[in-house]
Order: C-alpha cells, then sequence, then structure tokens
C-alpha cells in the first residue's frame, strides 16, 4: 500500500499543491515545543536538548504531543536545523540563555576548504531513523513534514559561531571573499540536498527551507547568496516519492520585498511571516504558489476572544480558494499557553469552511 492511500488527512498536502480542499489546514510552526508541559517533561527526561533530538523515541514522542493535544493537520519532524554543521565536527553545543553554539567556527579558507557533504546514513542516521518511526506511529493520521536550515542561515551559525545581531565575520566573508562564501555555500546546498532526500526516503511527505536569516541580506546578496541556493537544493529533491508529490515550503523570514523573487525558486509554497499582509501577497505571486502563515505568534498572548478575531482577520486576507496553509509568522514563543493555541486553531475549523465552498474557489 502506498502513502498516498493510507494517508487519512492530506489536507496539507492539497493545499500546497493548490487543489481544492474542504478547510483551510493548519499546523505551528515548533508546536512541539516549550509552550507544552508535556515536552518539558521530556526534555527533562532526555537531559538535554541535543540527546532529545538524538533519541529517537523521545523525538517520536514529542513529534507526536501536539497531535494528542490538538486537531492539526501536520506533524513536523523534532530536531534542530544545526544538525548538518554538527555532523560536520564543528562542535555544536547550546549554552543555557545563549541558544548553539559552535566550539571551532568556520572563518578562513582552510576550515571552509576542509569541510565534506555528511552521509545522511552516517553522521545523520538518527534523523532518519526518527522520520522512519514518526511516520510509522503516525499511521497515516497526517502528513509528516521534514525540514532543514537553508544554506545561508547554516553558514551564518557557522561561520559566526552561534547567533549574532550585526553577522560581522559572515558578511565580511561575504563581501572580502564571496568566492569562500559560495563555496561554503556550495557544499552545504549539496548536504541539504542530500540530507532532504534521505529525510523522504525514510517517509517524510512534505519539506521546509527554513531560511531564518535571509532577511539580513540586501536584496542583490539575497538572491545571490540565499534565494540561488534554496533553488539549487529544490531542483535536486524528489519530487515525487511513494507515489504522490512532495511539496516543498520555502520560508524567508523579513523576506516579504523580495517575494517575486522567491516564487522562481521552485517550492510549491511560500511562507509568510506577520510583517506583511497575507492578501497583497496572494495577489502579488497569483496562482504560482500556495502560501503559508501568517498570523504574529504575539496574537496568541492575547485572549481567545482576540485570537479568533485574529485568525478571521487573517482568513478574509487570504480570500477564498485553495492555496493556503494557516500557520504562525514564526515559531510559537515558550510562553504561550496552550490553550491559546487551541484557540486558533479551533477558529480555523470553525471558520475556514466558509472559504472553500463550491463555487467559491476563486482568486482575489
Amino acid at each position: 500500500m502506498t502513502a498516498s492511500s493510507e494517508l487519512q488527512n492530506d489536507l496539507l498536502l492539497r493545499a500546497l499543491l493548490r487543489q481544492p480542499t474542504e478547510r483551510t489546514p493548519v499546523w505551528m510552526m515548533r508546536q512541539a515545543g516549550r509552550y507544552l508541559p508535556e515536552y518539558r517533561q521530556t526534555r527533562a527526561r532526555a537531559g538535554s536538548f541535543l540527546d532529545l533530538c538524538k533519541n529517537t523515541e523521545l523525538a517520536c514522542e514529542v513529534t507526536l504531543q501536539p497531535l494528542e493535544r490538538f486537531p492539526l493537520d501536520a506533524a513536523i519532524l523534532f530536531s534542530d536545523i544545526l544538525t548538518i554543521p554538527d555532523a560536520m565536527g564543528l562542535g555544536l553545543y547550546f549554552a543555557q540563555g545563549e541558544g548553539p553554539k559552535f566550539k571551532r567556527p568556520v572563518r578562513d579558507e582552510r576550515a571552509v576548504k576542509a569541510l565534506a557533504v555528511p552521509d545522511p546514513a552516517g553522521e545523520l542516521h538518527y534523523v532518519t531513523d526518527a522520520v522512519s518511526t514518526i511516520r510509522s506511529a503516525l499511521k497515516g493520521r497526517v502528513p509528516l513534514i521534514g525540514f532543514t536550515g537553508s544554506p545561508w542561515t547554516l553558514a551564518t551559525y557557522m561561520v559566526e559561531g552561534g547567533s549574532s545581531k550585526n553577522f560581522a565575520h559572515c558578511k565580511a566573508m561575504l563581501y572580502d571573499r564571496p568566492d569562500l562564501m559560495h563555496h561554503l555555500l556550495g557544499v552545504l546546498a549539496d548536504s541539504v540536498t542530500a540530507y532532504l532526500n534521505a529525510q523522504i526516503e525514510a517517509g517524510a511527505q512534505a519539506l521546509m527551507i527554513f531560511d531564518t536569516w535571509g532577511g539580513v541580506l540586501t536584496p542583490e546578496t539575497y538572491r545571490e547568496f540565499s534565494l540561488h541556493y534554496a533553488s539549487r537544493i529544490i531542483a535536486g529533491l524528489h519530487r515525487r516519492y511513494d507515489g504522490r508529490e512532495v511539496p516543498v515550503v520555502f520560508f524567508t523570514k523579513n523576506g516579504g520585498a523580495w517575494l517575486e523573487s522567491m516564487v522562481d525558486s521552485g517550492a510549491h509554497g511560500l511562507g509568510i511571516d506577520w510583517t506583511q499582509n497575507l492578501g497583497d501577497a496572494r495577489r502579488r505571486v497569483g496562482e504560482r504558489v500556495a502560501l503559508q502563515g501568517n498570523l504574529d505568534p504575539s496574537v496568541l498572548y492575547a485572549s481567545p476572544e482576540t485570537i479568533r478575531e485574529k485568525v478571521a482577520e487573517t482568513l478574509a486576507s487570504f480570500g477564498h480558494g485553495s492555496g493556503h496553509v494557516f500557520n504562525l509568522g514564526h515559531g510559537i514563543h515558550p510562553e504561550v499557553r496552550p490553550e491559546h493555541a487551541g484557540a486558533m486553531i479551533d477558529a480555523v475549523h470553525e471558520l475556514s469552511p466558509a472559504y472553500h465552498q463550491d463555487g467559491l474557489e476563486q482568486t482575489p
């Protein structure tokens, strides 16, 4: 039996392929995370965030936790965007209150040229093991989303040695040694392509590429150093697997100025953050791609009544027809009360069918 015949809820996949749906599918970036008390308990059992990521059974457990609470339309692999540079031997660790850091940043030609594409079946086998375990545990309930960081975003962490406010080392390399930056991004693009294809082969039914730091670039450098490599990855992915098309969502945070260029990436859908109007984004991309987003995550701090109003505004902004996946404009904040996330999901379920009635599938 193929994946397509096993899947009980394929709303997400149909929406990303801009096929008719009965309602708007909904999931949340970081839906398995610190806002859930059950996640915090599992994290404590694991010992550390990295240990949790690398423990197949526990990664499966936290992936499924939000689906036990909420009627979500997708599961997303519990992992981290920095698995590839970790597999390259850069010494990833997480400092309390400071986020991810690398013991061995990549800042000169020797370090860049020493990098090699990690084997998904070797150093990254724990990720594909988790994908296959989660896919089996889902039993066709909803699609499983695999993901990665974009080459540019991975490069920022690798060169800076961790998070950054001004990206001094990374941008110095970009401007002083564009050849070296292109070499780094090329190795990362090959690594990401192999990694995502391995996730597909292990059972991922849709993919996301998170370009978290693409928005810190200029229009020219964005196209050359971020979008180009994302497009190269998408062109190298399995378009169909196990009898079904595998849709890809490309998300550049603060990338609204470049939507028209992002359409040419080859992605089936584009993630939209909360800094742009969803209806305007739809008019700009036309019928070429689906859109995912874009409720401000901070709305979930508000009352359930306000959350419902803002969900209604977001749905109305996109308008009638298929091609919308409801999501937050970025990941859910750790301090959000779970019942407020539930209020958002319930509102999408209740309010969105009106935008998918027969005869109403139309462009804005």
